[in-house]
């Protein structure tokens, strides 16, 4: 988060503009507020699932490297399976679809989440003007 310090101009004009904040005002800031952590957390959750899914690929690089017949343990739940390639290689592929399935879910949160903190801003910043700060 950065901070910034007021203009002059700015901090004159503080006290003059004194707006009195109304309920629907002060619903419309609770609202962004709520939107802006779901945004945060939908942000963390989407770095995380492209990170399993960097590393379910990798993995299958590494599986191009084993000998077809040999057995590979596979981890399900709390216990490991040998398995053969195919099977751990159509497993991962699952996975990995799974994955990208549930990233354009969030995806898709996050530009709705995103299109609401805009109009909110729009409303807000209307009503304000400087003497609110919504920039995350």
């Amino acid at each position: 988060m950065q901070r910034r310090m007021l203009s002059r101009e700015d901090e004159a004009g503080i006290g003059k503009e004194d707006l009195e904040v109304r309920r629907e005002d002060q619903d419309k800031i609770n609202s962004f507020s709520r939107l802006h952590q779901r945004e945060m957390l939908l942000e963390e959750d989407l770095k995380s699932k492209a990170k399993e899914k960097e590393d379910l690929e990798e993995l299958s690089n590494e599986l191009e490297l084993v000998d077809e017949d040999e057995k590979l343990p596979y981890k399900l739940g709390d216990a490991f399976f040998s398995l053969p390639l195919p099977a751990v290689q159509g497993l991962i592929s699952a996975s990995t679809e799974k994955i990208d399935k549930s990233v354009s879910a969030v995806e898709s949160q996050l530009s709705e989440i995103r299109e609401k903190m805009g109009e909110l801003k729009i409303q807000l910043y209307a009503r304000f003007g400087k003497s609110i700060n919504l920039e995350t």
